[in-house]
């Protein structure tokens, strides 16, 4: 069996910039850099049945990446954000509500899948904002045969405490940015410090890797025990989008190789600094892949 070891559920969209558009939503990012460095991965997604839906799936067809649980909601459109860059290339994001994204489903096609071909799911918070969406995910959360990993993007208004605490439950790894991490903090009333925080979060969740996300300031990785902290050195940014979701890309899979937590860090650092210097989420050619694949 070719077992694609890695499977993301939520969402699939386009990036509205001011003169143009790119495909993009955290787990299809997430996704798609798994699948060009490994050659394997899953998307558990929803598009409308409009244009924005029929050119996503025509080009995911066309280079080869599987688009069989990637279902075609006939009743809500296609995802889309409008993005905005600042000096800085730091994006700001205003989301369409009632998506197709909002209503996904768990089919018999994408149980089986999840139960006989996949190790680890990848789910974040945004495709929980919804009722259909988050009854959905906690059907697979019941699936005991996987290990879950949670991309804690907390914006806007679409989480709450019940919400956060579930994800952390289920989860043997998480990342979150140090802004995400003051809000976990203030959730549940924890004291001390970052690392200190970082520590109990580990040992009431019983989580595997924390990791806490920097921006250009690097990240900080705790396997439980040991803490890992990287910064790459400074490169040329064009813009962020995407960058969280191609650091997570690496630390999925290095977490499934068992790789050290430096060798993680520093890989997906640099990985994500990379993607900062090309304009969008995703390369336009597969030159980056070629260059950690080999890492990997």
């Amino acid at each position: 069996m070719n077992r694609p070891a890695i499977t993301a559920f939520g969402e699939i969209l386009y990036d509205i910039y001011p003169d143009r558009k790119r495909l993009g939503g955290a787990p299809f990012n997430f996704i798609f850099h798994v699948w060009k460095l490994s050659g394997k991965g899953n998307l558990i997604s929803s598009v409308g049945n409009d244009e924005n839906g029929r050119e996503i799936l025509s080009f995911l067809n066309s280079i080869g990446f599987n688009t069989d649980y990637i279902y075609i909601d006939k009743e809500h459109p296609t995802g889309t954000v409008n993005v905005k860059l600042d000096e800085n290339g730091i994006p700001r994001f205003t989301i369409s509500p009632e998506c197709s994204y909002d209503f996904l489903k768990l089919t018999e096609k994408s149980k089986k899948m999840l139960e006989e071909e996949t190790e680890l799911l990848y789910f974040g918070t945004l495709a929980q904002r919804s009722t259909a969406s988050r009854n959905t995910l906690e059907e697979i959360f019941k699936i005991d045969s996987l290990k879950f990993f949670c991309d804690l993007n907390l914006r806007h208004d679409f989480f709450s405490k019940p919400l956060v605490e579930k994800s952390l439950t289920v989860s043997n790894v998480i990342k979150l940015n140090e802004e995400e991490l003051l809000k976990v903090k203030s959730m549940f009333g924890y004291k001390g410090t970052e690392k200190e925080v970082i520590e109990l979060l580990s040992r009431e969740f019983d989580i595997d890797l924390i990791c806490v996300t920097k921006g250009a300031e690097g990240a900080l990785i705790f396997d439980g025990k040991n803490f890992d902290f990287y910064k790459s050195p400074p490169r040329k940014v064009v813009d962020t989008v995407g960058a969280g979701d191609a650091f997570s890309a690496i630390l999925c899979i290095g977490y499934l190789k068992g790789f050290d937590i430096g060798k993680i860090n520093r890989t997906a650092n640099e990985f994500a600094a990379d993607i900062c210097g090309i304009e969008g989420a995703i390369p336009t050619d597969d030159n980056l892949y070629d260059k950690y694949k080999n890492k990997l």
